[in-house]
């Protein structure tokens, strides 16, 4: 014989629980909705998983399905499933307790600042999340036995709740809200269709509001990778990101060791602007049975990476996918090195078997790949065979490591780069003269991250980098110098413009000497001392608005005619003062192709004294 209704009481965990739920300011109260169809998602796998060996259940020709109903003028919204359904001791020990750690725990985490919605899975509570829209629940089910009874379980969120037998027939739950006044929004057509898409368009039931079906259902990461068109990656790339564009690549995912991953991420065909600035929003959707759990997960790829749009799915997950969790949880970091080694190995293929299309890649997202090198210096073996430069050999291509190497002479003791402000600013300089005449390839470094990228480092297969502007800059021993077709400066006439060099620029430079390397040019500045700080220069030139130039070493061409002119007129006394001029606008010109001058137009009245003094009638 049925009992009659009877009032139990919450424990005090769950009454501390529904009063912060209830009662607290909360921004995402929509998460309750995706909680209650997550459920009766739950319900309904149950019991389809029960139909392959048991038919005698109560309606077994039902479809399996949920419906949303609401009534704006009552203020109510309903929210019933065909699932499984539950017993009156079900009831009670789903809805009536939540384990005493389970609790405890979940207001413990509250208390350290985590959002409800990112934990609010994960102890047992989802359905406690109704209390923040809900004046009154009620939830009338009736188990899938066929000698079952119906029972309807009330509460107001305070301190008990009731229970009470039901004359509910069909099979399933029913959970009838009666919203609060700050909830009304939820008696809407619009705002559940919203809801339900954002989080629950992929659940594997038809969700319905009223007489339409909302939700999408078909998971495309979880179809058959033979069974999808090339226009439907394109088609869900577009509903991803609103790219109206077709992406560069897309990656499809399936793993099922030693985690759990259904995937597919996509690498857009432009760059994003706003995905270059740090802290902006970014990351991939991240789901668990096709419930979306967090809409951007900056976890699940490294940083250089977050270009890449995309899904990842994963049965595996804890619902607890707060921050620090995340860090420390075993199964995304198994997640992010499997996603992390599928995107760059299909960029390395890529690479290999398009290089038109890397190099739009490249020219699009080269610096994320730049300044993954720069921020792991001890972990960046995976990445060095994507990176691509232009070079004194290349004629305007893109080069690879690998590419350079294989051209390097036996003798060529490194790989030798320049940096530089511009393509053209580098193919002139005049650390380049030794290097176009034996035909030494030199890498052109100018993206303002390349210096940070080249501190991390050091070699590659066993050969260093070095830069041209090292003042101890080692050459092949067996590269022989051309015959210069300019006579030397006289020693006594080159020393005493060393000296005037000197005196003119004095702390602006370490040292003036004579150059072993220059040819068709008649100075360049190197650096007094090898190391990053060098490479870093001009970031810190960006950067820094009371940066200094360091002193650099001055080397002088002693067979170019412009020394040879400045010597005779140092050497014949009249033309001191020109001298001066020159050695100061020679000094300038080489900051100016280093890309470090801090004030170009100073150059202007200088250039216009050289002029009226080439122009003076003699």
């Amino acid at each position: 014989m049925a009992k009659t209704n009877e009032s139990l009481a919450f424990k005090t965990e769950v009454q501390q629980l529904l009063h912060i739920l209830a009662h607290s300011l909360y921004t995402e109260r929509e998460i309750f909705l995706r909680e209650l169809i997550s459920n009766a998602s739950d319900s309904l796998h149950r019991m389809q998983f029960e139909m392959l060996t048991n038919r005698d259940v109560v309606d077994p020709d039902v479809e399996l399905g949920i419906q949303l109903n609401f009534d704006k003028e009552a203020g109510t919204l309903t929210i019933s499933d065909t699932g499984i359904g539950m017993t009156r001791e079900e009831l009670i020990e789903n809805l009536g307790t939540i384990a005493h750690s389970g609790a405890l725990a979940f207001l413990q985490h509250l208390g350290e600042g985590e959002k409800p919605a990112d934990i609010i899975g994960q102890f047992g509570v989802g359905f406690y999340s109704v209390f923040m829209v809900a004046a009154e629940v009620r939830v009338t089910t009736r188990s899938y036995h066929p000698e079952s009874q119906a029972w309807t379980w009330t509460s107001a969120g305070k301190n008990s709740y009731t229970l009470a037998p039901a004359g509910k027939l069909t099979r399933g739950t029913e959970i009838e809200i009666q919203l609060n006044t700050e909830a009304e929004e939820f008696a809407s057509t619009w705002r559940l269709e919203q809801i339900i898409r954002k989080h629950s368009n992929y659940i594997s039931f038809p969700i319905q509001v009223g007489e339409k079906i909302i939700n999408q259902q078909n998971a495309l990461w979880r179809t058959p990778r033979n069974k999808i068109e090339e226009e439907e990656y394109n088609e869900f790339y577009r509903q991803l990101s609103l790219d109206p564009q077709a992406p560069l690549l897309h990656l499809h995912l399936v793993t099922d060791v030693p985690v759990y991953i259904r995937s597919i991420l996509y690498v857009p065909g432009h760059l994003n602007e706003d995905r270059f600035r740090l802290g902006t929003k970014e990351g991939l959707r991240l789901y668990s049975k096709k419930i979306l759990i967090q809409e951007e997960n900056r976890e699940l790829l490294p940083e250089y990476l977050r270009f890449v749009e995309g899904v990842v799915d994963s049965e595996d997950l804890p619902l607890n996918i707060s921050r620090e969790t995340v860090q420390s949880n075993r199964i995304m970091r198994q997640i992010q090195r499997s996603l992390t080694s599928k995107v760059l190995g299909s960029l390395q293929e890529l690479a290999t078997e398009d290089p038109d299309k890397y190099q739009k890649f490249w020219e699009e997202f080269g610096p994320f790949i730049k300044q993954g090198i720069a921020a792991n210096p001890f972990s960046h073996d995976d990445l060095l065979p994507l990176i691509r430069f232009r070079s004194s050999r290349s004629d305007g291509e893109l080069i690879s490591f690998a590419d350079y190497v294989a051209r390097m002479t036996e003798a060529q003791p490194a790989i030798y780069y320049i940096i530089g402000e511009n393509l053209d600013s580098v193919a002139h300089s005049p650390h380049l003269d030794y290097f176009k005449g034996h035909e030494l390839e030199v890498l052109y470094l100018v993206d303002p991250l390349d210096g940070l990228m080249m501190q991390s480092l050091r070699e590659y297969e066993e050969h260093p980098f070095q830069n041209v502007d090292d003042a101890n800059l080692e050459l092949p021993a067996t590269a022989e110098a051309d015959e210069d077709t300019e006579e030397e400066v006289a020693p006594d006439d080159f020393g005493a413009l060393l000296v005037q060099f000197k005196q003119v620029l004095d702390e602006r430079v370490v040292d003036v000497r004579a150059s072993k390397v220059l040819r068709g040019s008649p100075c360049r500045l190197v650096s007094a001392e090898s190391g990053p700080e060098r490479d870093l220069e001009r970031v810190r030139r960006l950067l820094e608005q009371d940066f200094e130039i360091p002193p650099r070493i001055l080397e002088i061409n002693q067979h170019h005619p412009l020394i040879h002119n400045l010597a005779q007129l140092l050497k014949a006394g009249s033309g001191t003062g020109t001298v001066e001029i020159a050695i100061e606008q020679l000094f300038a010109n080489q900051l100016l192709m280093e890309g470090l001058h801090p004030h170009p137009a100073e150059m202007v009245p200088r250039i216009e004294q050289l002029l009226a003094a080439a122009t003076e009638e003699k």
